[in-house]
């Protein structure tokens, strides 16, 4: 019973993973300037790896393979955010300007 709850939980937690990644990617795909880009690609995949660790937790149960991937997933949550600041500071310094603005004000 209890495995199968396990198994419910992990396939419900990897679909909505699955779903997160891909519309990211999509994201990524389909806007419009390199700041939407880093802000799609940032937030939706992180929670999308979050889901899919979440996932395999549940599959592998109470374990030491468990405590790696909460390790893992502490990690990504970290550095996925700190990793899209540094690249937008750069597209910053870069002069690269935000669709929508010009020369500082709105359009």
């Amino acid at each position: 019973m209890i495995e199968n709850l396990c198994n419910i939980l992990s396939i419900c937690c990897f679909v909505i993973g699955i779903f997160f990644v891909l519309t990211g990617s999509i994201g990524l795909l389909k806007l419009p300037d390199v700041y939407s880009r880093i802000h799609s690609s940032g937030m939706i995949d992180t929670a999308g790896a979050g889901f899919i660790i979440l996932g395999m937790i549940f599959q592998s149960g109470v374990s030491l393979a468990s405590a790696k991937l909460i390790f893992i997933g502490i990690f990504i949550f970290f550095s996925s955010p700190v990793s899209s600041h540094v690249i937008s500071n750069l597209a910053r310094k870069k002069g690269l300007i935000p669709v929508g603005k010009k020369r500082g004000k709105l359009l």
